[in-house]
């Protein structure tokens, strides 16, 4: 899934972020209210997980904005308010649902499957990504070229899962470094280069057809040759 998180709050949200992301999904966090509306409204997301108390804009504007505009997408209200009267005030602006602080991780992430479940009427997430002949099952983590099993370490998982959400797409090397490993761009680490040299090796190495490009001072694609 596309996920998208808005949560000032450091700790809460590095866990809920790595989390998401460990589980094979993409993450945009956002720690501002305004920030985490124009991202919400750029980009096509599954769901939203909007805590109430922000800097910029509180979680209550950022949603009420989004119906506003006729935006769709899941909304998961995250917060410490846990009166009636509050999860009320939650729902009636548009959200979907409203989880309290404390909470457990799988319970947030069993409530986003069933929200997306029904906001797409399938029934279920789709648990595989696929291209070409390059398979990856969400589920059992199971990754196969041309019916070959491939053994993935997690960051090789993580950024496999980014590339195949995003076919074709250019991934500059700040935005695998935001969505893998969730921190800030420095121009002197070499992580992201050794990560994908990695992948490369086990996805390409041993099939005539390549998958993993470099694009030299840009970024890294998926796509034919």
């Amino acid at each position: 899934m596309r996920l998208l998180l808005i949560e000032d709050d450091e700790k809460i949200g590095g866990f809920i972020a790595q989390g998401l992301r460990q589980e094979g999904h993409v993450v945009d966090w956002s720690r501002n209210g305004e920030e985490g509306l124009g991202l919400a409204l750029d980009a096509k997301l599954d769901a939203a997980i909007i805590d109430l108390m922000l800097p910029g804009r509180d979680g209550l504007s950022v949603i009420r904005e989004l119906r506003e505009r006729r935006q769709k997408v899941p909304v998961i209200i995250l917060s410490a308010k846990s009166d009636v009267e509050d999860r009320v005030k939650g729902l009636s602006v548009g959200a979907d649902d409203y989880l309290t602080k404390p909470f457990s991780f799988a319970e947030l992430l069993a409530r986003l499957h069933a929200l997306v479940r029904r906001s797409s009427g399938s029934g279920e997430v789709a648990r595989q990504l696929s291209f070409e002949d390059l398979t990856l099952d969400l589920e059992s983590r199971r990754v196969t070229r041309a019916g070959q099993s491939i053994e993935l370490q997690a960051r090789e998982f993580g950024l496999l899962v980014y590339l195949l959400r995003n076919p074709g797409r250019v991934l500059s090397k700040t935005m695998i470094l935001e969505h893998v490993w969730n921190y800030s761009f420095d121009p002197q680490t070499n992580v992201v280069d050794v990560l994908v040299s990695r992948l490369r090796r086990k996805i390409d190495r041993d099939f005539p057809a390549k998958l993993i490009h470099t694009l030299r001072g840009v970024g890294y694609v998926l796509r034919k040759e």
